[in-house]
């Protein structure tokens, strides 16, 4: 897989990705990966991206530990369209009801409609990871992807979430939810830029803060993450790849990978938040993060 400049694109990192490690030139060679590999490569991009739990501190520590090469940020962009995808077919139905009542709102100025206030809570909310992008961009160019910054990244996140869940009234749904409250949780979603936050972790969090009840939090924090997801994949696939015969099979399977388990964690999530709260997530968030500490302390993950 040939990467081509862009590597610093503030899109890339506006959708979680970090650790393009091309320093030089603007166009190097990647190792490519097996299409076994790619299939495990697509399940945890598609099982981490809606679970609170970071797709990019699993992307970056699954292949340390099974000591597999480092298949490049774009690899794992690109990829990530398979969960654009996953979001968009889950939620149809849902943004096909917001982008209708909005323009029924607009033509009946009806502002305080559920429908309009959730379409610009969901752009308003976008706009905080996009500016932060930039500013990564231009003031630190080098993201800190070590494993000591995603080892504590787990374990602040999974305290504030657990601080979230003792504070949280959870009385609110999403036909409370006004521009506030998309502001709100969309600065949440650029502390996603940090990797080991984890974009659903980190705006599931606020929204339990603000109020919110588990699965309304859950489903709002999906919709938030279509325009970041998607313009991250989006710009990736346009300026990081250059497909070839051989990179093909494990794009397309790692791609299709992503999509399945994604849909398939979106819904389970959405189901399991009924029923029980974030606890497992906080437990499994310190416990890694932990973990990751004392092997990295040990020298035995790099």
């Amino acid at each position: 897989m040939r990467l081509r400049g862009g590597c610093n694109s503030p899109l890339n990192w506006a959708g979680g990705y970090w650790g393009c490690s091309v320093i030089g030139s603007l166009a190097s060679l990647r190792p490519e990966p097996t299409l076994w590999q790619a299939l495990v490569l697509g399940f945890i991009q598609g099982v981490t991206e809606f679970l609170p739990i970071s797709s990019t501190a699993h992307l970056r520590i699954v292949p340390a530990l099974l000591q597999w090469p480092d298949f490049g940020a774009s690899f794992s962009a690109v990829i990530q369209l398979g969960s654009v995808v996953a979001v968009l077919i889950y939620f149809w139905r849902d943004l096909v009801q917001v982008g209708r009542g909005s323009w029924r709102a607009v033509r009946q100025r009806q502002f305080q409609a559920e429908s309009f206030k959730t379409l610009v809570g969901i752009l308003l909310g976008t706009l905080p990871i996009v500016v932060a992008g930039f500013g990564i961009k231009v003031f630190l160019r080098e993201p800190p992807r070590s494993l000591g910054v995603i080892a504590a990244a787990l374990i602040g996140l999974a305290l504030l979430l657990a601080w979230a869940e003792r504070a949280g009234r959870r009385t609110r749904t999403l036909k409370d939810i006004d521009v506030w409250d998309g502001i709100l949780v969309g600065a949440a979603q650029a502390l996603a830029l940090i990797p080991g936050v984890s974009r659903s972790g980190s705006t599931l969090t606020a929204a339990l803060f603000l109020g919110f009840e588990r699965t309304p939090a859950a489903r709002f924090s999906f919709l938030l993450g279509i325009p970041a997801l998607t313009l991250a994949g989006v710009v990736e696939f346009a300026t990081e790849i250059r497909f070839t015969p051989e990179t093909l099979g494990s794009v397309v399977v790692g791609t299709l990978s992503a999509f399945v388990f994604s849909y398939l964690a979106i819904d389970w999530l959405l189901r399991y938040f009924q029923r029980h709260s974030t606890r497992i997530f906080i437990y499994y968030r310190i416990g890694l993060g932990v973990l990751l500490l004392v092997l990295w302390q040990a020298g035995l993950v790099h």
